[in-house]
């Protein structure tokens, strides 16, 4: 008889569990039995060890083996506990000390010929064993990279069994080949879960191929609307006809924004590992995601769900960056008003019978929408043939309680001949507004270094206008338009804090009258007679 046990971890949403693979070995039939909760795929795991550590040149145990999972109530899925368990086996067998492997954190599937594979999740696995106090970790060596990204943690990477079982044992480390050398082959192949990018990431080629906010031609009200969006992190509708720019300025809105702190980082690379969309050969995300849904999809697809365990949906793929939902009325109803609860808190709780996740989902939200089914309503002499009801129903598909919470909504004209032919002038490049962008945040930053928050969009409405108060009088108009039901009360909140961004683009301590002009008129679209740029420098 003998007894060994290991380490692995079980994800729970973008959380990880510490699990403890036990085995034991007694006299009786050849048997394999797993327990402690695993789905269909670990369960698995029982072919793919037993053939992996034979073909690793190890010694099967032909004795009744059990291997159990503790603890027992957390659900486990997925094939990362195959090292774990073929670990555990082999130290309740002998063939490993069993000291050796008891406080080792192992997360990686195994090939029937023994080699190690990668696996989704591995940064928050990794992660939660730290937390957990685990300072030793071994992964398939693609993966090294992504686990050594959590400090105070020493990680091995092993190409194979029989290289971890010569580690343990201080023999001689086998010298592996590498498989799939220059090309994707199944080894990496589980990283990624075909067709889940729906637009994530950073766009191919490098910084000199990125889209620039100078190919945008004329539409200045917009870029001055979609600046302050990226220096306050203010959620965005453009509403206009086709072809007049509105998918182009929300393309080049991530590359506005500024670059991801080390913890922003992390959470990002976090939720995109668990999807499954991390970039090969760049474990760490830093910068702004970009996700811009089909809107076709589902309440599941933006939110978050699936079966079994719920997955990250779109909402926590724009995590710290930019959630693009193109021709926003053609969407659900379901699906839009299911945006509503994390625009407000930042994160979404999906509860299902297998469990409750809670997903990070701290996005800025860009909506863009035509006027009516043709998109000519608002064009002068281009026949738009929608009756009056066709067009009110088409864009009320646009929920109120949405719209509250949508801080700036711009009328994007179309284009004028001067300005598409360069003769207008062309707008500034997305270095400059990035800069601006960046100082903005810095100067909010360091007001709000002594709270939870850091950009003007998460301040409540509370301490806005307690502790952060605006310049005497300079709300006078605010006031007025919500006694006559023009603001809501969330809204005089929302035209607060697009009034600090704007006095934070301008280097001001405080906003002024001038400053919550800009901001009314970026919300209700109503002109108030100022300046095109009032507010900035």
């Amino acid at each position: 008889m003998g007894f060994a046990r290991a380490c692995s971890v079980a994800l729970v949403g973008v959380e990880g569990v510490v699990v403890e693979v036990q085995a034991d070995l007694e006299r009786g039939v050849a048997a394999f039995t797993l327990v402690g909760l695993p789905d269909k795929s670990l369960v698995e795991s029982r072919d793919r060890v037993r053939a992996a550590v034979v073909n690793s040149g190890a010694e099967w145990p032909q004795k009744k083996l059990t291997v159990g999972l503790s603890p027992a109530s957390v659900p486990k899925s997925g094939s990362g506990f195959d090292l774990a368990v073929a670990c555990a086996a082999l130290g309740a067998a002998g063939r490993l000390d069993p000291a050796a492997i008891a406080d080792v954190v192992m997360v990686g599937e195994l090939g029937l010929d023994g080699r190690v594979r990668p696996v989704r999740g591995v940064l928050p696995a990794i992660l939660a064993a730290a937390e957990a106090g685990y300072e030793h970790v071994v992964v398939a060596e693609q993966s090294a990279g992504e686990a050594a990204l959590v400090p105070g943690v020493s990680v091995l990477g092993v190409r194979s069994l029989r290289q971890l079982i010569a580690v343990l044992c201080d023999e001689p480390v086998p010298d592996e080949p590498v498989e799939g050398q220059g090309r994707l082959d199944a080894v990496s192949a589980g990283l990624m879960v075909p067709g889940a990018g729906v637009g994530v990431g950073l766009a191919a080629g490098g910084d000199a191929h990125r889209p620039d906010l100078a190919d945008v031609a004329g539409q200045p009200r917009a870029r001055q609307a979609l600046e302050v969006a990226a220096a306050g992190g203010h959620h965005l509708l453009f509403t206009g006809p086709p072809g007049a720019g509105k998918t182009m300025l929300a393309e080049r809105l991530s590359a506005v924004l500024p670059p991801l702190t080390r913890r922003e980082s992390l959470e990002v690379t976090a939720v995109h590992s668990v999807a499954g969309i991390l970039h090969p050969g760049e474990p760490l995300v830093s910068r702004a995601p970009y996700c811009a849904p089909h809107h076709s999809a589902t309440m599941q697809s933006l939110i978050g769900g699936g079966n079994g365990v719920p997955r990250p949906g779109a909402v926590s793929l724009a995590h710290r960056g930019v959630l693009f939902l193109d021709e926003a009325p053609e969407f659900s109803g379901k699906a839009l008003d299911a945006l509503r609860q994390p625009l407000e808190s930042g994160h979404v709780v999906v509860a299902r019978a297998a469990g409750v996740v809670r997903l990070p989902a701290r996005f800025l939200m860009v909506l863009a929408a035509n006027p009516c089914p043709c998109g000519r309503h608002t064009l002068t002499g281009a026949g738009c043939e929608c009756p009056p009801s066709v067009v009110r129903r088409y864009q009320a598909r646009l929920s109120g309680p949405l719209l509250d919470r949508v801080d700036l909504r711009v009328e994007v004209e179309p284009v004028g001949r001067a300005d598409l032919l360069g003769q207008g002038g062309r707008g500034e490049p997305t270095a400059v507004v990035a800069a601006r962008v960046r100082d903005a945040r810095a100067r909010a930053a360091e007001r709000l270094a002594a709270t939870p928050w850091t950009t003007n969009s998460e301040v409540p409405g509370h301490e806005l206008r307690t502790r952060l108060p605006a310049a005497p009088g300079a709300l006078a108009a605010a006031e007025r338009d919500l006694e006559r039901g023009a603001l809501t009360a969330r809204g005089l909140d929302r035209v607060l804090r697009v009034a600090w961004t704007v006095a934070d683009l301008r280097g001001a301590d405080r906003p002024d009258a001038c400053d919550v002009a800009v901001a009314l008129e970026l919300r209700t679209g109503v002109q108030r007679g100022v300046p095109l740029g009032a507010g900035q420098r």
